[in-house]
């Protein structure tokens, strides 16, 4: 049966090394599945950094910025860990923006949903990573509202069917929805 997990906090908090520690102490080989896209030499440096400290941790990396049911359906790995969803939201509203259409909080859902049962067919655990971005204020113009409203929904459409959350403080997880199996 699929573990789902879903690591959540603030920007810089610490949830990617938290996510990434959970993966590795788990058994068998582990797939990376990287949302960002190379947009710039910074971020092109960042991943650079990150595939370096994960080379000697038994990972694989693969990049998909859109398609992550399929990129999920497709891994055989035993662990997975999805980096990150809300880098995935922005590439699908850019995406529908670029193809001229809108991309509403319902189609978002969707796309969770089948996200999801992909998941649940996953033999083994799958890690989502994500950003809270509902704990500040109200953006100043309507497409960043749709991408805080997009987020959210993603977020919350996540956590309902995950088997746990975690949301990270400060480099400390605090466990919103534990594993039943667990005290």
């Amino acid at each position: 049966m699929a573990r789902i997990i879903l690591v959540t906090g603030g920007s810089r908090s610490g949830k990617s090394a938290y996510a990434e520690r959970l993966a590795e102490s788990l058994a068998g080989p582990r797939v990376y599945l990287a949302t960002c896209p190379i947009i710039d030499d910074e971020i092109r440096r960042r991943i650079e950094a990150h595939r370096r400290r994960r080379a000697t941790g038994g990972w694989e990396t693969i990049e998909e910025p859109l398609a992550l049911a399929k990129a999920i359906d497709a891994c055989r790995a035993p662990v997975i860990l999805v980096e990150c969803l809300t880098l995935w939201v922005n590439n699908l509203l850019y995406a529908a923006e670029q193809a001229g259409g809108g991309f509403d909080e319902t189609q978002m859902a969707a796309a969770c949903r089948d996200v999801l049962r992909a998941s649940r067919r996953h033999q083994g655990t799958v890690i989502f990573v994500t950003n809270e971005v509902g704990m500040g204020i109200v953006p100043a113009d309507a497409v960043s509202r749709t991408y805080r409203d997009l987020v959210g929904r993603c977020n919350q459409t996540m956590a309902a069917e995950a088997d746990e959350v975690a949301f990270i403080c400060c480099g400390l997880p605090m466990h919103l929805k534990k594993n039943q199996g667990e005290s």
